[in-house]
């Protein structure tokens, strides 16, 4: 099998020395005031029917680190603000193209602290890492090794909430293969009961990883909302709370990347609903729980590994009704309560796990897609009306017992 050639960002921890992060961190900053003030020029321009490109942008830089005011600006290695700019103009190409909102100015206690150094900015050299500006290597734990022969092309240093410095190696990664292609289709129907529950009768099952910190983190943040805004001790306060959350997060994706993974090297075909995960959020009752599942998170890292080892992901309308549809006879129900977990079929009395039954109505709609290349859409035209045919609120939280 050939390889695939796919570009691949290997993460690592770090621990700076009181040099280094004191460079970062202006480095941080400079990137961010780049960023807002070209993005200041960008709006008045375009409140004035005028456009201004990554060019443009590029040219007002130079002129800012000659000025008194702005002449910090040329401490720090002028590859992450050039990055920043460019950062800013796929922002505004992603919304021209209304693939994104307008873009927003970065906030120094929100944003994302990170800068981005191309391959004139980093040396990489018998395994250690060195920045421009700085006079020693990172002190990188090489959790995995780069693949072996391959220089990086770009390097991403971030810290997150936590306070952990974090680099990002992009290279190719030529042991990235296409897996040998097979006749395996499975649907996967998305829960919070179980998070996944797979067409073949396999449930897996919800970590609820929130919910295991959730007193832990429900104590950190009293402690936190007792201290003084300001204050040394409200911002180790602050730092606890962001451990907890990082602590979740980390768990979290470990857990889907070992759940996607093993997915990607058994099936060919997955079939998946299309969630609106933003609108589900507003149930408030289940808010915390759909945000701990982390679906969207999920379809993301199938889709991108599928790509990766040919395989197909098909994405089936949120209205199809995958949970009311006999799978045996395709009767459609005409009410299914969230809180029924097994039905009878009026019509040929079969019984049905429910979420089961969802998975294998969506893996037969989606190998019709496959096949076809029709869009599924809902049976509005079936007995019962419209509204029989609408899938119950908030579809994919179905086999959800509520709190």
């Amino acid at each position: 099998m050939a390889a695939t050639h796919v570009k691949r960002a290997f993460k690592y921890r770090f621990y700076p020395t009181d040099a280094q992060a004191a460079e970062l961190s202006r480095t941080f900053g400079c990137v961010r005031k780049v960023y807002n003030m070209a993005l200041e020029a960008r709006t008045r321009a375009w409140q004035q029917s005028e456009r201004v490109n990554y060019n443009a942008t590029s040219a007002m830089l130079t002129a800012w680190k000659k000025t008194e005011e702005l002449a910090y600006l040329a401490e720090v290695s002028s590859v992450p603000l050039q990055q920043a700019l460019r950062h800013l103009q796929g922002a505004f190409v992603n919304f021209w193209e209304k693939r994104g909102k307008y873009p927003r100015f970065k906030s120094r206690k929100k944003s994302r602290r990170s800068a981005e150094y191309t391959s004139s900015a980093f040396r990489y050299r018998d395994g250690k890492l060195t920045l421009a500006k700085m006079r020693e290597p990172l002190d990188i734990r090489w959790s995995r090794p780069l693949p072996e022969g391959m220089q990086p092309t770009t390097v991403t240093v971030c810290q997150d909430c936590a306070g952990r410095w974090f680099v990002s190696v992009l290279c190719e990664d030529p042991t990235v293969k296409r897996l040998p292609a097979t006749d395996t289709a499975v649907g996967i129907d998305a829960g919070l009961e179980h998070l996944l529950t797979l067409s073949t009768g396999e449930k897996i099952a919800n970590p609820r990883h929130e919910r295991k910190d959730r007193a832990r983190l429900a104590k950190a943040q009293r402690s936190l909302a007792k201290k003084t805004e300001g204050s040394a001790n409200r911002d180790k306060a602050r730092r606890k709370v962001a451990k907890i959350y990082a602590r979740i997060a980390d768990r979290r994706r470990d857990h889907l990347h070992k759940v996607t993974t093993r997915l990607v090297r058994e099936n060919q075909t997955f079939v998946i609903e299309d969630l609106t995960v933003r609108n589900m959020v507003k149930n408030h009752s289940l808010a915390r729980a759909i945000s701990d599942a982390a679906w969207r998170e999920f379809r993301s890292l199938l889709e991108y590994k599928a790509a990766w080892y040919g395989r197909e992901v098909v994405v089936v309308d949120r209205f199809f009704p995958s949970s009311k549809l006999c799978h045996v006879c395709g009767t459609l129900q005409k009410k299914m309560p969230l809180h029924v977990r097994t039905w009878t079929c009026d019509s040929c009395g079969t019984t049905h796990d429910r979420d089961v039954n969802a998975a294998v109505n969506l893996k037969a709609a989606g190998l019709a897609v496959s096949a076809c290349g029709a869009g599924v859409r809902p049976q509005r035209s079936s007995p019962g009306g419209q509204s029989a045919t609408k899938q119950e609120t908030h579809g994919a939280t179905r086999g959800i017992p509520r709190p």
